[in-house]
């Protein structure tokens, strides 16, 4: 039985992947998600055509950034994004360290909160450091503030070579 909390929390997540019909499985974790009736989509920013990260020999990644309000506590929240995923046949067990995915769902900042388990860190570790994630991100919450600065200003000075707009931001809803 899941936790609820007494007001909902704004979570910004984070999705990508490169084989399949990425933007058909986005949709599907989008509206998986805001089916739940402890989570609700409150905006989905454009999809972006960026280049791999990590392990550059592989296809190009499509990725975007959702914001939901939640009632589900940060790790309910991942457990919830992690069963979507399994849903839509990701299988994490083996996987090659950033290689090729059909989805992923990346939990990156829960509210205000810094959390630090073994299971979440919040905001994410490295999200400051990825144009795929800031340039979406920014595009739909700019003025979140992660380690004293703004995705805004976090985007402005990230290296965003190769990264393309793609689709508008109702993209989800069709």
């Amino acid at each position: 039985m899941s936790r609820v909390l007494e007001g909902p929390v704004t979570a910004a997540l984070g999705l990508g992947g490169n084989i399949g019909d990425v933007a058909a499985a986005m949709r599907a974790v989008l509206a998986m998600l805001d089916a739940r009736n402890d989570t609700d989509v409150a905006a989905v920013s454009s999809l972006y055509r960026t280049p791999p990260w990590g392990l550059t020999d592989q296809p190009d990644f499509l990725n975007c950034a959702a914001l939901v309000k939640t009632q589900l506590p940060a790790d309910e929240l991942l457990a919830a994004c992690l069963d979507v995923e399994k849903a839509l046949k990701r299988d994490r067990s083996g996987a090659t360290r950033w290689g090729p995915r059909p989805i992923d769902i990346d939990v990156l900042t829960y509210g205000d909160q810094t959390i630090r388990t073994d299971a979440l860190v919040v905001p994410h570790p490295r999200m400051t450091d990825r144009g795929f994630v800031l340039l979406p991100l920014g595009e739909i919450a700019p003025h979140i503030v992660v380690d004293g600065k703004t995705i805004e200003d976090w985007a402005a000075a990230i290296d965003a070579t190769g990264i393309e707009r793609i689709g508008e931001p109702d993209w989800w809803r069709s």
